[in-house]
């Protein structure tokens, strides 16, 4: 079983000619509304590959919360664990160009509410994949982090955004999965180079992986060093994708595959995600990836 601990948000998207500026106004067609958050996305993509995924956050008691959990019910994610609170639902404003690049803003609101004790001890062992990002506060998901080594589950963590997080946690994770961005900013907070095999060494030896959006992705961990080449598509909208890759990975990895099987599907999935608008509802169901798959040639 997967237990994603992390953010919900409901997202408005707007597809612009250019992304803004500062002091810039931009206009375009419309708007859409759809489900989102790192933590509900990456939810989503492990269950709509075939995993048994519980969601562990907090939404606000407002308009904006049964919304926000449309497409984590549609895809049949455990929430017993999502809690409401007296504050707003998480909510991101993204600005997608023609090129498929974005930018994003966030009003955590709940997601700030949401604490390691809503999974409870009971829940983690060795059947268990713990998924967490960094939008939920840090000390929370460095706790969870600790209690799922402590009882022996298996930890992927993408530090995205990213946010420092104590080294010991950092050192009891399994996989860590990070962007160049993300993999530059941390390897500058811990004084090595931005490398995975630079921040795996860092790191006593975890499994890193340094995902680099259209390049593929860097892997080092015990089994050794390599690239994931990407599978070659239109993009039209990146948004989602990297979570997508995330929530595929934990789903292969907690059914026993190897981490270069799983990088493998989760960058396929990934690249089939970037060929449709939208956050949340762009994240790809099990037989679509199979299908890419089945022609991809990485």
């Amino acid at each position: 079983m997967i237990i994603v601990f992390g953010s919900i948000n409901l997202d408005l998207i707007f597809n612009l000619p250019t992304i803004p500026r500062p002091g810039e106004t931009v206009l375009g067609p419309s708007t859409r509304i759809e489900p989102g958050g790192k933590g509900a996305n990456q939810a989503v993509a492990a269950a709509r590959d075939g995993a048994v995924v519980m969601m562990a956050g907090a939404i606000g008691r407002d308009p904006l919360g049964d919304g926000a959990l449309d497409l984590l019910r549609q895809a049949g994610v455990n929430l017993d664990r999502v809690r409401p609170v007296e504050l707003s639902t998480g909510c991101a404003a993204i600005s997608v160009d023609p090129a498929g690049n974005n930018a994003i803003a966030v009003g955590s609101g709940a997601n700030l509410a949401a604490v390691a004790s809503q999974v409870e001890d009971l829940l983690l062992g060795p059947s268990t994949t713990v998924v967490l990002q960094m939008e939920v506060p840090a000390g929370e998901t460095a706790e969870l982090i600790m209690r799922a080594r402590a009882a022996g589950a298996r930890v992927v963590l993408n530090l995205a955004p990213a946010g420092a997080l104590p080294e010991d946690a950092l050192r009891s994770i399994d996989v860590l999965v990070v962007n160049e961005t993300e993999g530059a900013w941390l390897a500058e907070h811990l004084g090595c180079e931005g490398a995975a095999v630079s921040l795996r060494g860092r790191l006593g030896g975890i499994a890193v992986v340094l995902t680099r959006g259209a390049q593929g992705a860097d892997v080092a961990c015990r089994d050794g060093v390599w690239h994931q080449a990407a599978e070659q598509v239109a993009a039209i909208d990146t948004t989602a994708a990297g979570d997508c890759f995330v929530g595929v990975l934990a789903h292969q990895l907690d059914r026993g595959e190897t981490l270069r099987a799983a990088v493998r599907r989760a960058s396929v999935a990934a690249a089939l995600c970037c060929t449709r608008l939208g956050s949340q509802g762009s994240i790809p169901i099990r037989a679509e990836t199979d299908a890419l798959m089945a022609g991809a040639i990485l």
